[in-house]
């Protein structure tokens, strides 16, 4: 997507129901705060204003904005001390902020880097950069809360998105849903550290699949657990599928000890304290293009995935369970051997 264009120092305006985002703006110069306010609320934004770091550090504690406009320097308490101790706050140490400074020394915009600021302006600015940088700032905020934090990929918010953006564009697309079979006894045998691993090596094996052969827009989530979800082209998902359970099958090997390997299964206690056997980890793609009908909703999407994966992981090993054209009926691939149940 293309990032949006400035007209002069006006930024366009929001799409029609978006929740306009809060911005704390900080300087002791009266007329930047004004200024700064009247621009960032003609561009869309909610603004509340600080004219030293005492008050800043009050309203961003009372109600914390989306980011924070911080001028650097200002008598009593800088913006250095009020952006550590913004930091130091459990309830403010997300929200990100960008250092205002008067000054152009090299010296000053490192530190302000340094001690972790999102950037940086330096006056005199020019009103449309920092419409560019408070918007850069707020997407990078966005992305950050809806990454899951072990794999870093987005999550469901972006997920949903995804997918309701190509049903609108009414383009043909392929929604893979990628489940690991035998995680839970992998990860109760092993421990949540080799668990965490498992599911780092199957985000790696889903980006290195779509970055070889994928588009360039296609996308790759962490629904969490060791539950994922790619976004292709019709075209594209059967040699995307493939290559990840090439890839998954050669690799995940390494994360099992030998003598499990040998025997082909890991040994877990159920609740009942008594010794059950688990096969060894494999993945099902659950894979929709909606062949079997046109879809309208994410819902139907999420539906029609479920139903996929549930039929996969009645068979043994990694799988591809897609739709049939026609009449609903799964198909089932495992490698590159098709069947038709």
């Amino acid at each position: 997507m293309s990032p949006p264009s400035f007209a002069k120092d006006r930024a366009p305006a929001r799409p029609a129901g978006e929740v306009s985002r809060r911005i704390l703006v900080v300087d002791d110069e009266a007329h930047i705060r004004d200024i700064l306010k009247y621009q960032l609320e003609s561009a869309g934004y909610s603004v509340c204003l600080a004219s030293g770091g005492e008050e800043a550090l009050e309203t961003a504690r009372r109600d914390p904005p989306d980011l924070v406009l911080l001028d650097l320097m200002m008598p009593t308490l800088d913006g250095f001390e009020v952006y550590r101790q913004l930091r130091a706050e459990f309830w403010t140490s997300h929200i990100p902020v960008i250092m205002i400074t008067a000054k152009g020394d090299l010296e000053d915009k490192l530190e302000a880097l340094e001690d972790g600021a999102n950037d940086y302006i330096t006056k005199p600015f020019a009103v449309a950069e920092v419409l560019v940088r408070v918007r850069n700032a707020l997407e990078w905020s966005s992305a950050q809360r809806e990454a899951n934090p072990l794999t870093g990929l987005p999550g469901n918010i972006a997920i949903t998105r995804e997918i309701e953006s190509r049903l609108e564009s009414e383009d043909a697309f392929a929604f893979i849903y990628a489940d690991l079979d035998g995680f839970k006894a992998f990860n109760d045998s092993y421990g949540y550290c080799r668990g965490d691993a498992a599911i780092g090596f199957t985000a790696r094996v889903l980006i290195s699949a779509v970055r070889e052969f994928g588009n360039p827009d296609d996308f790759v989530g962490h629904v969490g657990g060791d539950d994922f979800a790619v976004l292709t082209t019709t075209d594209r998902v059967d040699r995307i599928a493939e290559e990840i359970i090439e890839t998954f099958d050669e690799g995940v090997t390494s994360l099992f000890d030998r003598e499990d390997l040998i025997r082909g299964y890991v040994e877990v206690k159920n609740r009942r304290g008594e010794t059950e056997r688990s096969p060894l980890l494999a993945v099902t793609l659950a894979v929709v293009t909606g062949e079997s009908g046109p879809i309208e909703h994410v819902a139907e999407v999420s539906d029609i995935a479920c139903e996929l994966k549930c039929f996969g992981k009645r068979h043994d090993g990694s799988v591809v369970v897609s739709e049939r054209r026609g009449t609903w009926r799964p198909r089932v691939r495992a490698g590159c051997l098709e069947t038709v149940p």
